[in-house]
């Protein structure tokens, strides 16, 4: 049985690497864009910041630092929340681009892929004709022929660079079944330490599908592994985003919303700011009864090391 919860911890994942511009007007590109909608989404009761960076001329996904640090001072002076850096990137960014922001801002949270898996967003492109900017249809299409890689080396690298030389502490992101058993293995090693953050991601092709099902197995075979050992926390891909959100409450967990893993804010409909996205889920879980976490409350939840000791 996971660690009890108190209250429910919101993250807000802001931009992503998955979509792209042409999708919605709402999606985040600046560093004044990221930052904005940042700051309102830890307004609207996100604790944590999931953040990557885009290119502020075209949108593409980049891992420049520089582009980071034109947002991550901003967000840290404005808010409490807790910043958490993307090791993940873009679609064909090498581990070394990926590692470049994190271990510039040395900050309290780090996702961590669990493991290599094909990465389909491909059927994306199928649904415009026209695009904002040429690299846009390309970016998703090749992913046909894309495995996102995170080997066992690829994974001890970042915890071993972030975790154990800057106290970094890890979102955990499992897309199936085995990634579970992966971070199984760093834990029986002592690499992983509890309380450790389970992010369990539904709905990307490639990965376990949203089928509620799926949600109950992967919560159980967490509770079989760690026992109370960890925390954990549920984002499903698309129309599928609100839904889960609200059965993770139910079953004890954490939720993750934000543009980067849905666009839209009801069927049919785009969301106009991340903002709206925590507010909606804020507004769905205390109308059940329960409380949202707030960002010093997630860090005693979470054990991190607190925003004074980043190097943002």
């Amino acid at each position: 049985m996971a660690a009890e919860n108190s209250k429910i911890i919101i993250t807000c994942a802001v931009t992503g690497g998955v979509h792209t511009p042409t999708m919605s007007p709402a999606l985040p590109v600046t560093p004044d864009e990221i930052a904005e909608q940042s700051i309102a989404a830890a307004e609207a009761g996100a604790a944590i910041l999931h953040l990557h960076a885009r290119d502020p001329q075209t949108g593409r996904p980049t891992p420049d630092p520089a582009v980071f640090m034109q947002f991550l001072p901003r967000i840290k002076q404005a808010t409490d929340a807790v910043v958490n850096i993307t090791t993940g990137g873009g679609m064909k960014m090498t581990l070394e681009e990926r590692l470049a922001a994190p271990l510039a801002a040395k900050p309290e949270m780090c996702s961590l892929n669990m493991g290599s898996m094909n990465f389909g967003i491909f059927g994306m492109a199928d649904k415009y004709d026209t695009w904002k900017y040429d690299w846009e249809e390309p970016y998703l299409r090749q992913t046909t022929d894309y495995i996102f890689r995170n080997t066992f080396l690829d994974i001890e690298r970042v915890i071993r660079t972030l975790g154990d030389e800057h106290g970094t502490r890890f979102e955990h992101e499992c897309y199936d079944v085995g990634h579970l058993y992966n971070l199984a293995h760093f834990v029986d090693r002592g690499l992983v330490k509890p309380p450790f953050f389970i992010q369990m991601i539904f709905g990307i092709l490639g990965g376990i599908g949203a089928d509620l099902r799926n949600l109950l197995f992967m919560k159980e075979t967490a509770d079989r592994l760690f026992g109370t050992d960890y925390r954990w926390s549920v984002l499903a891909a698309g129309r599928h985003q609100m839904p889960f959100g609200v059965e993770a409450a139910l079953l004890g967990g954490n939720i993750r919303v934000g543009l980067e893993d849905s666009l839209y804010i009801a069927k049919g409909r785009l969301a106009k700011s991340n903002a709206e996205q925590v507010a909606k889920i804020r507004q769905l879980v205390e109308e059940l009864g329960y409380e949202v976490a707030t960002p010093a409350e997630a860090r005693a939840m979470l054990q991190l090391k607190g925003g004074d000791l980043v190097g943002f």
